[in-house]
């Protein structure tokens, strides 16, 4: 079962377990599809990722470098790696090591720690897009610890407790190769930094491909995909404005004599999944966000 964040109680009764509502106890709550995260740095840079060189590190917490000296990598550029809403943005002084720490939810249960940051570059509450600057590379911490500069990176989900909620990291969709690994960057390489941390093989799942997309003005795209093993469809309506915001959107798909599937509410990034087996049949798909909407005709005759 997948879920997503739904703004409302009554969309959360009205959907069953297809949303997942915000205000769930967060030790309870199920987590969402991943987000489609990528390298916290700018575009092409490559990085140094450690696992195992730190007495610290209880999971799959990751140390980040990239210059040959100690300090070489001080007041470099930290990005989002996906989009999400900042819900901490404070130095954590005697609390932890963390230093400046700048913590970025992406919904569905997931979230990002930047720790160590020189400055901090986003306040409390902000939106931030893919790609976007949140700090800098630093060497912050609790007085007394004594650092070399490095970010400290941690991918974490509301499901479990620490440190079993320390999740490993994937960057554009490969896992990390623990322990130790050289990445380059493909965040915002190929533009402006998404918005929505999400995508539609994400929400749908492994194995799906999408087969059609239609944009529903500026507001969101609906996506038709298939999954050649299992003969089903999935339909999603992913959000390109007012992300992290609740707001009207849907997604429905037919399977051509059966009855139609409908996904609506007030959701902050997608509608959606809406999956059915459809065999050698047509199919009718699309959905709406706002006052944008779209309905295919019978197609994807498979």
């Amino acid at each position: 079962m997948r879920f997503r964040r739904v703004v409302t109680a009554a969309a959360t009764a009205l959907l069953g377990m297809a949303g997942l509502a915000i205000t769930a106890t967060s030790a309870e709550a199920a987590v969402g599809p991943r987000p489609n995260f990528q390298l916290p740095f700018p575009c092409n840079q490559v990085w140094n990722g450690d696992n195992d060189n730190s007495s610290a590190h209880r999971a799959y917490e990751i140390d980040f470098n990239r210059g040959g000296s100690a300090g070489a990598d001080l007041g470099d550029t930290v990005v989002a790696a996906a989009a999400g809403k900042v819900v901490i943005s404070a130095h954590q002084g005697s609390d932890n090591g963390f230093g400046n720490l700048v913590k970025i939810d992406h919904g569905g249960g997931w979230s990002t720690y930047y720790a160590h940051l020189k400055v901090r570059s986003v306040a409390l509450n902000a939106q931030v897009a893919q790609g976007q600057k949140i700090g800098e590379v630093g060497n912050t911490s609790k007085p007394g610890n004594n650092i070399s500069p490095h970010l400290h990176y941690e991918v974490r989900t509301n499901d479990s407790s620490w440190p079993s909620n320390i999740k490993p990291a994937y960057f554009n969709g490969v896992k990390f190769g623990y322990p130790n690994a050289n990445v380059t960057s493909k965040n915002t390489c190929s533009g402006n930094g998404n918005p929505n941390p999400y995508d539609a093989v994400e929400v749908c799942g492994d194995g799906y491909k999408v087969i059609d997309s239609q944009a529903l003005g500026s507001a969101a795209t609906a996506y038709l995909l298939y999954n050649g093993t299992t003969k089903n469809n999935c339909v999603t309506t992913i959000k390109s404005t007012s992300v992290g915001t609740g707001s009207a959107v849907s997604a429905f798909l037919e399977v051509q004599g059966s009855a139609r599937k409908t996904d609506s509410g007030s959701f902050e990034y997608y509608a959606g999944p809406v999956s059915a087996a459809a065999g050698a049949k047509c199919v009718r798909w699309g959905g709406s966000a706002g006052s944008n909407s779209y309905e295919s005709p019978f197609e994807h005759c498979t």
